[in-house]
């Protein structure tokens, strides 16, 4: 298969299967482009390249390409899901860039994740059986409400009111602290269908107030939730932190536009100061999208600075 043919095949699977955007879509493929192109200079083909290779790699583009640590954390993303595609299509057994760390990008909240990592840990989970739909339910709770783990562990079914494709829900934080959290339609069907399909068939005679509950019937603790997690993220290429889900909820809202003190109220925060923390990371961002967006102003100032105008 020739290179372009391979690229277009992946290209299909990271819009279709892996649900990407299309500029990240494009982006991840002009990544392997230069990757293919690298192994084609060593006489290597992607089927036969190590680790030592995709580390060679990724160290001459830091080195000729100057790529900051957000582009290097793009390549490892590239190459981690470009490795994961040739597995599933049979073309090798491993895949050598699931050991590659990728660079803490500056400014980031350590165990935040990209929105497309956390739909890509939603969509791993088998939905199929009475316990996938509930930890598709619990997670995607989870991520669209900013829930504490222990706030989920500690939902009732009462505490849950589903209305038109949102709902709502009454949680206990730190301190017995209680407060309402919104989420969307996302979460809903899925709480839905466990509602309807998949706690009936677990309850039994077990927990009737609990939301979450095991496959005895017994609520589902924090433990459980974070064991059935950590197999999603490996699959998603994913940190295992399931707290980083929360994480990501309140970096969204902060770079979709929202206020600091409605992002307090729906964290749960008691002092403001906690919750400032988010607002590095979306200064980071904001950066990140003028330097991106913006070069030539970027490369404008370079010269006044340097006084070659």
């Amino acid at each position: 298969m020739s290179g372009d043919d391979l690229l277009e095949r992946f290209h299909a699977r990271l819009a279709a299967l892996e649900r990407r955007s299309l500029l990240t879509a494009g982006t991840y493929c002009f990544e392997i482009r230069r990757f293919l192109e690298f192994l084609g200079e060593k006489g290597l083909a992607a089927a036969s390249a190590g680790t030592a290779d995709l580390t060679e790699y990724l160290e001459r583009r830091r080195a000729k390409d100057g790529i900051d640590s957000a582009s290097a954390a793009k390549a490892v993303s590239s190459l981690r899901s470009f490795f994961r595609f040739l597995s599933d299509e049979g073309m090798r057994e491993d895949n050598p860039a699931m050991i590659l760390e990728p660079p803490r990008r500056k400014g980031r909240l350590p165990g935040a994740i990209e929105s497309e990592e956390a739909a890509r840990i939603l969509d791993a989970v088998d939905t199929s059986t009475p316990l996938g739909i509930r930890d598709r339910a619990l997670y995607s709770l989870i991520y669209q409400a900013g829930l504490r783990v222990s706030e989920a562990a500690g939902l009732n079914v009462r505490d849950l009111e589903l209305s038109g494709e949102g709902g709502s829900a009454r949680v206990r934080g730190k301190g017995g602290k209680e407060r309402l959290v919104i989420f969307g339609p996302g979460a809903a069907h899925w709480l839905r269908r466990y509602l309807s399909e998949s706690r009936p068939r677990l309850a039994g005679r077990g927990n009737a107030a609990a939301l979450f509950i095991s496959r005895s019937g017994k609520r589902l603790s924090r433990k459980g939730m974070w064991k059935n997690y950590v197999p999603l993220a490996g699959m998603a290429g994913a940190p295992s932190r399931l707290h980083a889900l929360r994480h990501t909820f309140a970096t969204e809202l902060l770079e979709g536009g929202a206020d600091l003190r409605s992002v307090q109220e729906l964290l749960g925060h008691s002092d403001l100061s906690t919750t400032q923390i988010y607002t590095h990371v979306n200064a980071s961002f904001l950066r990140e999208s003028h330097r991106r967006f913006m070069p030539k102003l970027a490369l404008s100032r370079t010269a006044k600075k340097d006084g070659k105008e």
